[in-house]
């Protein structure tokens, strides 16, 4: 029996230098694996900085994180911004030139929240030339909104705003620093016999403004019956709105249609794309509707009419709302620069199934979509909303590219006369134009 206790190897001295040798070329395995791993890391991870929570750079961090996977232009990007600055300075340090959409909103600070005359007061005006004079029109007033409290109508002309009046050299400036104030001192007129008459002073205040509804008129011109309707956007749940009215329209067997997008700032392209199911003749469910083409990250996504309809889970299924559909072969869209967004979907992903004739001025250019951009984590730490241009849209062709808005086949000027009439007053300028089109 051996004694184990007896055995052992006598290490020599070659034998140590060799141990020795094999361990100094493991660590040296060692540190050379961690240059390599370290060697493969992208350029932002080894860049990439850590911040205190809670501190502006670790908001402005998570800021660009998200822009760097979701923004259209991702590649254009700082790779090494200033991290120090204010939000929403630095939101802006990170948009390319040609962005002229994108914007970010802390939703525990209102300051940072646009602000516009109609989301302020619920009108909105246009700064117009007519007889030798220079005016503020009001060209829309909002329902339940405090502009119309005030008694506000569209058509009005403001001659004086917070005291100053009105001319050709500081109407533009003045009427832009309405949005600035939280009440509003006007002197408003109205247009007759050539001037000015019946002026008044009324004070308008910031308030709510209630959604808008959707409204539908049915004229006969030429032995045809045309339909009218005014959709002031397209905001999430209104499909069902909409398939109403142009169920009335079908009821009463119309054989035109005029979509008056005018004051369209656009929003769910869901509610577009349900409108534009309801129009031409051919729609099925399966049928292309809009193409989507973001960065390497979101690539491209097709979506048929019924996917997209489907993106707002309180529309109507695609059978009900094709229970309305018009069968047209032809629409007209009445515009102005204020359309934009889905109201610019409407006309462009319609044009392969249908003609569309556009009657009034070039559209505003917003050939982009997106979706707003928030802290999902539990608990939510960053209160900001990013609201980017991730997408850029185009039709079932591939047409889009329209950044510098899509141009009328009949241009019109709807203050080219005055008195402005109210919308869907059919001697109103945009709507005659379209009218006198009808039957032909």
């Amino acid at each position: 029996m051996l004694d184990r206790r007896r055995i052992y190897i006598k290490k020599t001295t070659a034998q140590r230098n060799l141990m020795m040798n094999i361990k100094n070329l493991k660590a040296w395995l060692a540190a050379l694996l961690l240059l390599i791993l370290f060697s493969c890391r992208t350029e932002e991870e080894v860049l990439r900085p850590t911040f205190a929570e809670g501190t502006t750079e670790s908001v402005n961090l998570w800021i660009k994180n998200q822009m760097q996977k979701y923004y259209y232009w991702n590649t254009q990007i700082p790779k090494n911004p200033d991290y120090s600055v204010p939000t929403p300075q630095f939101f802006k340090s990170l948009l390319a030139p040609e962005d002229r959409f994108s914007f970010a909103v802390n939703t525990k600070d209102p300051a940072t929240y646009p602000r516009s005359v109609r989301g302020f007061y619920g009108f909105d005006y246009a700064v117009a030339a007519y007889a030798g004079q220079t005016f503020v029109v009001v060209k829309l007033v909002l329902d339940n909104s405090p502009a119309a409290s005030a008694g506000l109508r569209r058509g009005m002309l403001i001659t004086k705003i917070n005291g100053t009046a009105v001319s050709a050299s500081n109407a533009e400036s003045l009427a832009a620093s309405m949005a600035g104030f939280n009440r509003l001192d006007l002197t408003v007129g109205n247009w007759e016999n050539g001037m000015v008459a019946g002026e008044k002073k009324i004070s308008v205040y910031y308030g709510f403004t209630f959604e808008q509804p959707v409204k539908a008129a049915v004229f006969e011109r030429n032995g045809i019956k045309a339909g009218y309707l005014y959709i002031t956007d397209f905001r999430d749940g209104m499909s069902a709105a909409i398939a109403g009215k142009m169920g009335e329209l079908k009821a009463a067997g119309v054989g035109e249609l005029i979509l008056d997008l005018r004051y369209n700032f656009g929003g769910s392209v869901a509610s577009a794309a349900a409108l534009c199911a309801m129009i031409p003749a051919g729609i099925k469910a399966e049928s292309p509707f809009i193409k989507y083409v973001g960065n390497k990250n979101g690539g491209t996504v097709n979506q048929t009419f019924a996917e997209q309809i489907a993106f707002d889970p309180s529309a109507p299924a695609f059978a009900t709302l094709h229970a309305n559909n018009l069968k047209l072969n032809r629409v007209f869209v009445l515009t102005t620069r204020s359309t934009a967004s889905a109201a610019e979907i409407v006309i462009n992903n319609l044009k392969p199934y249908l003609n569309v004739v556009q009657i009034g001025e070039t559209t505003r250019g917003k050939d982009m979509a997106g979706f707003p951009v928030v802290d999902e984590g539990q608990p939510k730490k960053i209160s900001w909303e990013l609201h980017p241009l991730i997408y850029k849209v185009y039709n079932i062709r591939g047409e889009g590219e329209y950044t510098k808005g899509i141009a009328p086949a009949i241009q019109a000027d709807e203050f080219s006369a005055f008195p402005v009439l109210p919308l869907g007053s059919e001697h109103e300028t945009l709507l005659q134009k379209a009218l006198q089109q009808t039957g032909k």
